[in-house]
């Protein structure tokens, strides 16, 4: 397997869902399990004193250039990977949204007959969990007695960080009984959960491998994406027309599910299509198209260990600078604190971030035709208008950098 790999691997060809994941997530040189450092903006931004948007972004970028700064300190490093959540962004306002929501829903339907079962995944900080728990220990005290809060996290030294947030103060220690951090990945969960409870996957879709599947434009036929790894590190694409069973199923459910047209190569004139294909030097196969396919596992693992669960996700629905293709990545990595975009996503394994936007009106479609449950998708500003106090975050300007930042991020819940 090649997560059990210590070093990258050589004279190997792999599809592109696992070159995504072994780049992302191997434990030993992965990009999540050793380059990335998640800012923390220290005390909590004191938004009423902000003159507008302008300041507060003036503000951000001074604070960031001190977390560095006292980072180099240590430890200079030129290709440290640093990014940041709207959880860290917007410290304690954010996570009381989510916690509200958590707190209510329960109330409506779950409260006293059951324990409020939260399961977080990608926790990062651990700031997310400690925001949910405080705020439902001082607002819902009779809820906070019954709420269970566990972790589910693949890196082994975001799961060390995020116990000892929970040592950091007497505040936080305050909530041991309440929190299991269990340090795996999702894709390894073999333990039934029969009780109700709620998974909550924020900027989680994004970083799920996906596999990239190219089109005859004659026979529209699907070729698969692989890449070939040489002796020297080097990468070379390629596509076949052997699908593997993940992938062919993927089509084949969203063929299915979906009830509203989507963007894809295939859409549109085929008489066009085929005109273009035979211009000189015009391509042999269309753009690529990238799929899914771990987000439909993760589904799989929904309804079969979590029965009972109920959803909240958010995560971007748009992103700039993306590779060519459809539903194509965001490949980039930092490099002496500037942001570095490249054209593809066969880069060297662990260095660069590979995100995907989500397709909310597919993904709604596969989870409900996988799961029998329904669902409401909001824009992030809309859910966070009705969760929210929005007054905490508000400038003297009346502009509202929670509300206004993250216009590319939709938030999907099971109702």
């Amino acid at each position: 397997m090649l997560r059990s790999r210590k070093e990258r691997p050589k004279r190997v060809k792999m599809l592109t869902r696992d070159f995504v994941e072994d780049s992302l997530y191997n434990p030993n040189y992965g990009y999540f399990s050793k380059q990335v450092v998640i800012f923390s903006p220290g005390e909590p931004f004191d938004f009423h004193s902000m003159r507008d948007e302008l300041e507060f972004h003036h503000i951000l970028g001074q604070r960031y250039t001190e977390f560095e700064d006292r980072l180099d300190a240590i430890a200079p490093n030129d290709t440290r990977q640093l990014w940041h959540t709207p959880t860290e962004l917007f410290r304690p306002y954010y996570g009381e949204a989510i916690a509200r929501y958590l707190a209510e829903n329960y109330k409506l339907s779950h409260h006293p007959y059951h324990d409020l079962i939260i399961y977080e995944l990608g926790a990062g900080n651990g700031t997310l969990m400690l925001n949910i728990l405080d705020h439902i220990r001082d607002i819902y005290p009779d809820v906070y007695a019954r709420t269970k809060f566990k972790i589910i996290e693949i890196s082994s030294a975001l799961a060390t960080m995020q116990t000892s947030q929970l040592s950091r103060s007497a505040s936080s220690r305050g909530h041991t009984d309440h929190v299991e951090i269990i340090n795996k990945s999702i894709f390894d969960w073999e333990t039934y959960v029969p009780e109700q409870c709620w998974v909550l996957a924020l900027e989680v879709f994004d970083n799920f491998a996906h596999d990239s599947i190219r089109y005859d434009p004659f026979t529209e036929q699907p070729l698969q994406g692989n890449v070939l790894i040489d002796n020297n590190g080097d990468f070379y694409e390629f596509y076949t027309h052997e699908i593997d069973p993940v992938a062919s199923r993927f089509l084949r459910v969203r063929n299915v599910a979906c009830s509203q047209p989507f963007d894809h190569p295939l859409k549109g004139s085929r008489i066009l299509r085929n005109l273009k294909a035979r211009l000189p030097f015009a391509a042999n196969l269309t753009l690529p198209e990238y799929i899914p396919t771990r987000l439909m596992q993760f589904f799989d693992i929904l309804h079969e260990y979590f029965p009972h669960h109920r959803l909240l996700t958010s995560d971007f629905h748009s992103l700039p600078d993306t590779i060519k293709g459809y539903n194509a990545p965001v490949v980039q990595t930092r490099y002496q604190r500037r942001v570095v975009p490249v054209s593809t996503p066969y880069v060297q394994q662990g260095y660069f971030d590979i995100l995907f936007p989500t397709n909310f009106a597919v993904i709604e479609d596969i989870y409900r035709a996988m799961t029998g449950k329904l669902t409401r998708v909001s824009s992030h500003e809309d859910f966070l208008k009705r969760w929210a106090y929005v007054e905490d975050t508000r400038t003297k300007s009346g502009e509202n950098p929670l509300l206004s930042w993250y216009k590319n991020a939709s938030v999907m819940s099971t109702v």
